[in-house]
């Protein structure tokens, strides 16, 4: 079986070139430590209640959560949920006006430009690409939307909107299994290629045709290991991430 040390380590042009030669139909992508730095979802709820886009006695429920979470006696996909539908009562608009904001100024500049260079290829190819990710859609679009994905090809954690205000009910949360089963339901069942950063990403990443480790966390490493993957680091994801997005 192979060892951690023996997984192959792609440089950015073997990276693309690998990924080119499989000649994908159908592309998809993990966001966050995927094709840029840090968490986003958990630096948006964050700087959310420091500008009082929440109660205090919301943000103090969610606080609790999330140190619950990290405890371990929060599920993955309870807190994700969680973390959206804490907005319940406001207007969409608003939070599409925030997530920009907070995209702009604190996760732009941390966007991997050799994934960058790899979406715009998959482009010009023609392929179809997807994005999945377990934070929230609002600051997932504002994200992905100058790489070329369209909304109708964005599958996150959202709640429904009635007459332009959030709800608390879940339309979806994509972790773990529900990230495979999302896709599922839209129709990608074997994607050609998925790229993923995490234990989260793994059950997409099993579907796939190609599967792309980049930026592998601990545990994403270890699975790999087991299947004989390679895996790929962008030279940004070197650098520790500081402020409102953490790892």
């Amino acid at each position: 079986m192979p060892t951690q040390m023996e997984l192959r380590k792609w440089s950015a042009e073997e990276f693309q070139a690998l990924v080119l030669d499989t000649k994908p139909k159908v592309a998809v992508f993990d966001c966050d430590g995927t094709l840029w730095g840090g968490d986003a979802g958990y630096g948006f709820m964050v700087w959310s209640m420091e500008q009082g886009l929440v109660s205090r006695s919301t943000s103090d429920w969610i606080d609790n959560r999330h140190r619950s979470y990290r405890a371990g006696h929060v599920s993955e996909e309870a807190i994700c949920g969680e973390v959206v539908q804490m907005y319940s009562g406001l207007r969409e608009q608003e939070l599409r006006a925030a997530a920009a904001q907070y995209f702009n100024e604190f996760v732009r500049g941390h966007i991997f430009p050799e994934m960058v260079s790899l979406v715009t290829a998959l482009r010009e190819a023609g392929v179809d690409i997807w994005a999945v990710s377990s934070t929230n859609k609002w600051v997932i679009a504002e994200g992905v939307r100058d790489l070329g994905f369209t909304e109708d090809r964005i599958l996150a954690v959202e709640v429904r909107v009635e007459q332009g205000l959030l709800t608390s009910d879940l339309v979806d949360v994509p972790t773990d299994e529900a990230k495979a089963a999302a896709l599922r339901r839209v129709g990608v069942t074997l994607p050609d290629a998925v790229f993923g950063n995490s234990i989260h990403d793994l059950a997409m990443l099993d579907m796939a045709r190609n599967p792309f480790p980049v930026n592998p966390s601990h545990t994403l490493l270890e699975a790999a290991a087991k299947r004989g993957w390679g895996y790929f680091v962008p030279k940004l994801a070197e650098i520790p991430v500081v402020g409102f997005i953490h790892e």
